[in-house]
């Protein structure tokens, strides 16, 4: 199981919990480590631990902007994904229609137990790849039909049209598999993340414990907005689940217009 799976795994809730726990532990070690530490070597006081806790904020503050602007823009490119894919589905089926019998209520049949297939609402990983693997079989299906056609008319403009807007949405697919399944955060810039926020925090208990002052609530209210900060950013990168999904609307939307396909009756 890959690190991206198994953060996936943790509930967006489970793991803001789980971080503010970590961090605030963290801080009041740093915190107790640093008021010993000054016990014993008073002058530390007038060393750079602050200007170097001032620097860690700021790289922490960099490199949040960095983590949450590559969630985000990932983020709506799913989303515009969709509203693509919901729009070519929608083209081919309406070129279907000028296909000549039976090619062209095949096609719509196809086409009608495709789109629900595309209505990813589910953060199951398995039934993900299942729907996934339905679709390539549905397209191989709809470019099988194409081709013969293609044999038969290959002088016929309309069948060229529908041919191109078919392609299109045999490449969405491939499209949204990789948004979806691999075009994530990378895992460095997310540990970094981890890694140096809970280091930064820790300084700054550090440096509160040399000066000995500290406000607790100021303390905590840091400790909760950097972990909300971070959760948002590990919620853009989920591609199926918690609280930011990607609306599924444009494609509900063109299963209505076009009618499910009734249970009993497959497309063979």
């Amino acid at each position: 199981m890959s690190f991206h799976e198994s953060l996936d795994s943790l509930p967006i809730g489970a793991f803001f919990v789980a971080y503010t726990v970590v961090a605030a532990t963290i801080s009041e070690s740093g915190y107790r480590l640093g008021n010993w530490w000054q016990e014993r070597t008073p002058e530390e006081r007038e060393g750079p631990t602050g200007m170097i806790v001032g620097s860690l904020l700021a790289l922490m503050a960099f490199l949040l902007a960095t983590a949450t602007g590559m969630a985000a823009d990932r983020f709506d490119t799913r989303r515009g994904l969709v509203l693509a894919e919901a729009n070519s589905v929608g083209t081919t089926y309406l070129r279907a229609g000028y296909l000549p019998e039976p090619a062209s209520s095949k096609v719509r049949s196809l086409l009608r137990e495709y789109v629900p297939l595309r209505i990813i609402g589910t953060a199951d990983l398995a039934d993900v790849r299942v729907r996934m693997a339905r679709s390539a079989e549905l397209q191989t299906k709809l470019w099988s039909i194409a081709e013969d056609l293609a044999r038969t008319t290959p002088e016929s403009e309309v069948l060229a049209l529908f041919i191109a807007s078919l392609n299109e949405t045999i490449d969405l697919h491939e499209t949204r598999v990789v948004a979806g399944l691999y075009a994530r955060v990378p895992e460095t810039i997310i540990l970094l993340l981890f890694s140096g926020t809970i280091l930064t925090l820790g300084m700054v208990g550090y440096n509160a414990g040399l000066t000995r002052r500290r406000s607790p609530v100021t303390a905590f209210a840091m400790i909760v907005v950097l972990g909300a900060v971070i959760t948002l950013v590990v919620d853009l990168d989920r591609p199926r689940d918690g609280f930011l999904k990607v609306s599924q609307q444009p494609l509900i939307d063109l299963q209505e217009q076009i009618g499910a396909l009734p249970p009993a009756n497959p497309p063979r």
